[in-house]
């Protein structure tokens, strides 16, 4: 979170505790007040009291148990009241500061979202640019023109995988997007989503275990989004040496696709966040790997879309275990 949305919360915080802290001797004032004003009501009877029972011969000690058990019951009254109203106002003060803070979050995380994709999208256009750029300026000899051209090919495959992110998300979120769900086997389609990034990535160890016809209805984009996304993931939080490691499993009540990494895996307390809209895993200020944070969400969001869930676990020795299991 930057420094500016830091001292925002924090203004934010010093006020809500300073108006709390009015309201409470606000309340406490008015119930003093209303009990010294029962007090003299009291005395006041008591006195008119002895005067009446002087004249009409009534019990002294009676009347004055009668005005004292009426005052008494003003007190209770008036210090139940002001409790109830007290627990109110403090758990309405408590909800409006948690979706003051919740709204603060949420513009930090959409303007971190805005410079994240502002970089992720500059970076392949301006890869793209000079690739072109120099094939247009040099003559270059039939290979190095092949590899600048397949390098420029390569960053606007890039390119086009982060639009559709944005694109896809902002269609489900608005509840735009038409879904096509047919019958189609999901063991070829991460096979030919694991043969892509073979040829997009040929240093990279990618390996798999899929058992053959998957058979699912589903939404062949959506679920192509989710498994490259996945993939993606691993590539971008594992080392260059370290395997992808595809699953594809069929049971009984269902079909579980794993997608697991070598890398350094993700703290318990960050598990549950990783999915949630705009996040990324660390400080904003000195997180390494670039991203969207719309990846995991959007996949969390085609999952519901196929009545899917998904999970994360620790891959021994080390990285994680991304895990979508279809109910079927």
């Amino acid at each position: 979170m930057s420094g500016n949305s830091q001292q925002k919360i924090k203004r934010v915080t010093i006020i809500y505790w300073l108006l709390l802290f009015y309201i409470v001797a606000a309340l406490a004032w008015w119930f003093i007040s209303l009990e010294n004003q029962n007090r003299q009501i009291q005395h006041l009877k008591e006195e008119l009291s002895i005067l009446q029972q002087q004249k009409s011969g009534q019990d002294k000690n009676q009347i004055l148990a009668t005005i004292k058990a009426e005052g008494d019951r003003n007190n209770a009254k008036y210090l139940g009241e002001g409790v109830a109203f007290l627990i109110l106002i403090m758990v309405g003060a408590f909800f409006v500061f948690r979706s003051v803070r919740r709204q603060f979050n949420l513009q930090q995380q959409q303007q971190n979202f805005m410079m994240a994709v502002t970089h992720e999208l500059k970076t392949p256009i301006s890869v793209a640019r000079l690739n072109l750029e120099t094939l247009k300026k040099y003559t270059l000899d039939p290979e190095k023109q092949k590899k600048l051209i397949l390098n420029a090919l390569d960053e606007t495959a890039r390119l086009n995988f982060l639009t559709n992110n944005i694109l896809i998300a902002s269609q489900l979120e608005g509840g735009r997007y038409e879904s096509s769900k047919e019958e189609l086997d999901l063991s070829r389609l991460l096979k030919d989503c694991i043969q892509d990034f073979r040829n997009r990535f040929p240093d990279r160890k990618f390996l798999d275990e899929i058992e053959p016809d998957a058979d699912i209805k589903g939404d062949p984009l959506l679920l192509q989004i989710l498994i490259n996304n996945l993939i993606e993931n691993a590539i971008k939080y594992s080392p260059k040496d370290a395997r992808v490691t595809a699953f594809l499993r069929k049971y009984r009540s269902g079909i579980e696709l794993q997608i697991r990494d070598e890398g350094p895996g993700i703290p318990d307390e960050e598990k549950k966040k990783i999915f949630s809209r705009f996040y990324r895993i660390g400080n904003e200020a000195t997180r390494k790997k670039q991203g969207t944070g719309l990846g995991l969400y959007l996949c969390s969001i085609i999952a519901k879309d196929h009545n899917a869930d998904i999970s994360v676990t620790n891959n021994e020795p080390t990285g994680s275990n991304f895990a979508v299991i279809f109910k079927t």
